[in-house]
Order: structure tokens, then C-alpha cells, then sequence
């Protein structure tokens, strides 16, 4: 793939950037659904929900990335793309054992906490873990599917 059909890829969170690469497209889950972002598209400011983001360095799928991310905004221009965001992880920075833990954990606040703050700070762990869980099944995926 030539270099001017890529797209310039930042992702930032408030404490760092995550991810900075020429890649060939990304698909993030918006407000209104799943879109995919290619080089040359039209200008765009979407918001983002929490969900996972496909990184394709090139049309080979063997070469896809994902990352889990809370909300945020994707902004582009056809030629760079920034996606801010409250969280963002990569697919190899999620430990299964820590994230299946957090979810058991979640779910028992959630059923015996008597405050609501505690219960919706619960329930976002438990959203954010579940999401972690998806995004190591789909790296799974992929390693089986190659082999």
C-alpha cells in the first residue's frame, strides 16, 4: 500500500498518548454505530461510545489491531485522525485472570450495595471488564483463526 493512501492514526487519552501510526483504516463504534474511517475521507468530528477499535496497518487482515476504549471523539481530515478518549487499552495490556476477577467482584457490588454512587461506580467497572473480556475473546480469535 503506498504511504498516501494511509491514514495518520493519534490516540490520546488525559494521561498519555496511546497510539501514534500511519495505518491503512480504523473502525470505531460511534453513536450512531460502527463506522469505518479510510485516508481520503470526508472531514468528521463523531462522537465515540466505549467499545473496541479495529486498527488495520494495511488491507491484511493478519495485520489488524484492537484496543478498548471508553468515550470520547474521533476527529479527521482524510489525511490524520485524532481519537481522545477517557480510556484506552491495548489488546495486549489486559491480563484475562485480573479482568475475569474484576467482573466477579463488580457483579457483587452491584447486587449487595446499598449507595448508589457505589452501584454506578460498579457498573462502569463491570461494563469496562466485560468490554477488557471481548477484546481478549477477539485477539483469541485471531491467533486460532491464523494458526
Amino acid at each position: 500500500m503506498n504511504m498516501s493512501a494511509m491514514l495518520h492514526l493519534k490516540i490520546i487519552t488525559p494521561a498519555k498518548i496511546v497510539y501514534e501510526q500511519e495505518v491503512a483504516s480504523i473502525t470505531l463504534p460511534t453513536a450512531a454505530g460502527e463506522i469505518t474511517v479510510l485516508s481520503h475521507h470526508e472531514k468528521l468530528l463523531s462522537l465515540l461510545t466505549e467499545g473496541i477499535i479495529t486498527v488495520r496497518k494495511s488491507l491484511e487482515p493478519k495485520l489488524e489491531e484492537y484496543l478498548a476504549i471508553g468515550g470520547g471523539y474521533l476527529e479527521t481530515d482524510g489525511t490524520t485522525a485524532t481519537i481522545i478518549v477517557s480510556r484506552a487499552y491495548h489488546q495486549d495490556e489486559i491480563d484475562e485472570k485480573l479482568t475475569e476477577d474484576a467482573i466477579t467482584h463488580a457483579e457483587k457490588i452491584v447486587q449487595e450495595a446499598k449507595e448508589e454512587k457505589v452501584v454506578l461506580e460498579a457498573q462502569q467497572l463491570l461494563r469496562s471488564s466485560i468490554l477488557n473480556l471481548k477484546l481478549l475473546k477477539k485477539r483469541h480469535h485471531r491467533v486460532h483463526t491464523e494458526i
